[in-house]
This record gives C-alpha cells, structure tokens and sequence, in this order.
C-alpha cells in the first residue's frame, strides 16, 4: 500500500473517529490534520507547516467582511428589526389562510437575508413566531419547521458570509459580486416552495385565515421596515455597481445598522460592550474553522486528493447527470453531520474541479453547494438550525421531524432544480454581466 493510500486513509479515518466521539468539528479537522501531515514530513518542520497553513489560510482581504457583517447581523438583532419585519410580512401575506405560516416564512427570509445568519434567524422570528402560531391554533412542531427551514435562505439570499468562503476556497474562480446576485433566484425559489408546502398543509388542517389588514396598515409596517430593508439595496446594489468591495460593504452595513439601531432607540452606548463581545465570539469561532479547513484544503492538495478524485468519477461514471447526482448526494450526507463553513472549505477544492470539467459554471457550483448545505443545517444529526429551532420552540428533536420532512423534501426539489436548469443560478449575474 503506498504513502498516499495510508496518508488519506489515515485523515479520513482519524476525522470521522473524532467526531463520533463528540470532537468539535474544527478540533477533529485540526488534529487529523496535523497527524497526516506528520506521517509524510518530520515533526518540527510539520507541526510548523500546519502553523503556517492555518495562518496564511485567513490572510485574505475578503475574509475582513465576515466578521463586520457578523457585527452587523448582531447589531440588527439586538436592534428590534425582527419585529419590524414580522409585522410588515403579516401585513402582506397574514390575511390568507394559513396566513401565519407565510409570515414566518417570509419574515425568515428578509431577517435572514439582512442579517446574514440562519441561526440569529431561527432565534429571532422563532421566538416571536412561536407564540403567535400557537395562539392561532397552529402546532408548535409545525411552526418550528417552517422556522427551521425558512431560516437557512438568508444563506443563499446575500449578504452571506457563506458565499464569501465559497469564493476564497474557489480560488479566485468565483468573485463574490456574482454569487450574492446568483443567490437571489434560488433563496426566493426556496422561500416559494416552502410556502407552496405551508399553504398545503394549511388547507388539510384547515388552519383559518388571519384579519385583512387595510392598505393604511400596510403602509405604516411598510415604513415601519423599509430602512431595514434599504440596507440589503444599499450593500449589494453597491457590491454590484462596483462601488465598495465585499469587505468595505460589510463595513458599510456595520455603520448602517448601528445609526439605525440608535435612531430607534432599541440601542443604546450601554449595549454595545455585550454586541461587539459576543460579535468577536462568533468570529472567533467561524475563524478558527476556516483555519484548520484551510489546513486541511492543503493536505488535499498535498495529497493530489482533488485529482484523483476527478479521475476516478471521470473515468468510472460515464454520464454527467450521474456525477452530478453523486456529488449532491455525498454532500447532503456531509452537511448532516459536518458545518457548512469546514464542509465548503474542505470539498470545494475536492468537487469544483471535476464539475468545471464538465462545463459547470464556479458560481452555479457554489450556489449548489450551500444549498445543499442549508439542507444539512436542517437535518439530525449535527444540523445546528435544527436544535436551535427545536430550542426556540420549546419542544424536543423528534417531535420536529415528521413535519419537517414535508419542507425538506420542497427543499430538495429545488435543490435538483437549481442543478440541472443553470439559468436560475446564472441568469441575474449574466445580466449584471458578471
């Protein structure tokens, strides 16, 4: 057996040991890392060459915007702008039947969306959401789901911190003004055929209908959130127009939503100590993944791991579809169980390479991927969005799953939508001329 066998061998095992045995992801990647490597070079120069890796891995100018955007997402949160939207969504779509479900839905979509988290997502408009549902006699199993699934599109709808990793680990292949264009279509695909699902289940349980709100109301929630909603045209449009980069935008957004949270007066200089403290704690933790992954990316590299990998299915599979297929099915397995951060570190340089040799487009892949992850987000055993919707609901895992399933399965419909019909992804970039 060669070198090479036993060094993937070795990494892979050792991986997968360590998060069964309840490693936090970022460790296990870290230590198989460094194990693997001193299998192939001597101890000193090794463990320098992991040091090395992980701190070069987050020398990149892009990455400054991860942890702005994660001040931004922290002041919006703290800022009462989910309320706003709530009642802005209610307004506009409460008053059909099954109204409810719509508003959480859609609610998710547009905090989601400003704040750039699934989880601040979930954790804000659950806890509103919840309670009203229940008092309109919707279950709380069902009011979680949608909340947990709703949650995932601001992943894909930009600002998205996510989509700012995919583009480091592509290598320049996909610039971040193109992906935060091509996320929209799919977000708002995701949003509708959750929506589609909400108002079946609506109608068999016979869910009643919210109060028609008049055109007054509307207006005043409209203006109630239309600065919140200015900032997503204020960063993207500029991102787009080439106006400020990714990193100066998420700066921008910063500025914008701490002059909004002070304007409403829902922040005051006495708050922001416990916002920038718990801001540094996510950054803190979002990059110390990104530098045992980027680690590990060069592990793969090292270890010509991404092509074998493109040799094997090039050679073994013969038709495209099927390697499609291949690939979205190992990394729905992947997300169950592994963070979208490391997992889009980790497998971009493994599958980017074997998709672009079949003429997929790098900014259609990466929409595919984190779509496929926000899935993985959702799903047990490791899918955080899952836990923290349960969390918010006040209800266990298990009572989740069986109305979950419906939402997933719309969730991956559009998935293999979004795969085989490219224009969704590419369309709105190839009209910026991106």
């Amino acid at each position: 057996m060669s070198i090479e066998l036993i060094s993937i061998l070795l990494l892979f095992i050792s991986f997968f040991v360590l998060l069964a045995y309840g490693v936090p992801v970022a460790y296990s990647i870290g230590i198989s890392t460094t194990i693997t490597i001193l299998l192939n070079i001597a101890a000193v120069p090794g463990i320098t060459t992991v040091a090395q890796r992980m701190t070069t891995g987050i020398d990149s100018f892009a990455l400054l915007a991860i942890p702005f955007f994660v001040l931004a997402g922290e002041l919006m949160n703290r800022g009462g702008i989910a309320n706003r939207l709530i009642n802005f969504a209610k307004s506009m779509v409460g008053s059909l039947p099954g109204g409810l479900g719509y508003v959480n839905i859609l609610a998710a979509m547009l905090f989601g969306a400003i704040s750039g988290s699934a989880v601040a997502a979930a954790s804000a408009i659950g806890s509103v959401m919840t309670e009203r549902m229940e008092d309109q006699g919707y279950p709380r199993p069902f009011s979680a789901a949608i909340n947990i699934t709703a949650s995932t599109t601001g992943l894909l709808i930009p600002p998205s911190n996510v989509l700012i990793v995919y583009a480091l680990a592509s290598g320049g292949a996909a610039s971040v003004a193109a992906l935060f264009v091509a996320g929209y279509l799919p977000g708002l695909l995701v949003g509708v055929a959750l929506m589609i699902v909400a108002a079946i289940t609506a109608r068999k349980s016979k869910f009643k209908a919210g109060e028609r709100i008049q055109l007054a109301q509307l207006w005043v929630d409209f203006r109630s959130a239309f600065f919140s909603l200015l900032m997503l045209v204020i960063i993207v449009g500029g991102i787009v127009q080439g106006i400020f980069t990714a990193t100066e935008a998420a700066a921008v957004a910063v500025l914008y939503a701490l002059v909004l949270g002070f304007s409403y007066k829902t922040i005051a200089a006495k708050d922001l100590p416990s916002i920038l403290l718990n801001s540094a704690k996510t950054t803190a933790i979002v990059m110390f993944l990104i530098c045992t992954s980027m680690a590990m990316s060069w592990l793969f590299s090292f270890e010509s791991i991404p092509q074998l990998m493109t040799g094997f299915l090039l050679e073994t599979v013969s038709s495209p579809i099927l390697i499609f297929l291949i690939i979205n099915l190992t990394l729905l397995v992947v997300g169950t169980f592994m963070d979208m951060t490391p997992a889009i570190l980790i497998f971009t340089p493994i599958f980017l390479p074997v998709v672009t040799s079949l003429g997929m487009d790098p900014v259609h892949f990466g929409i595919i991927m984190v779509l496929n992850l926000c899935i993985g987000l959702c799903t047990p055993p490791v899918g955080t969005i899952l836990f923290v919707g349960a969390g918010v609901a006040k209800i266990s895992v298990t009572k989740v799953i069986k109305p979950l399933m419906p939402f997933l399965a719309a969730m991956v419909i559009v998935l293999f939508m979004v795969t085989f019909f490219e224009g969704i992804s590419l369309w709105l970039p190839s009209l910026f001329g991106l």
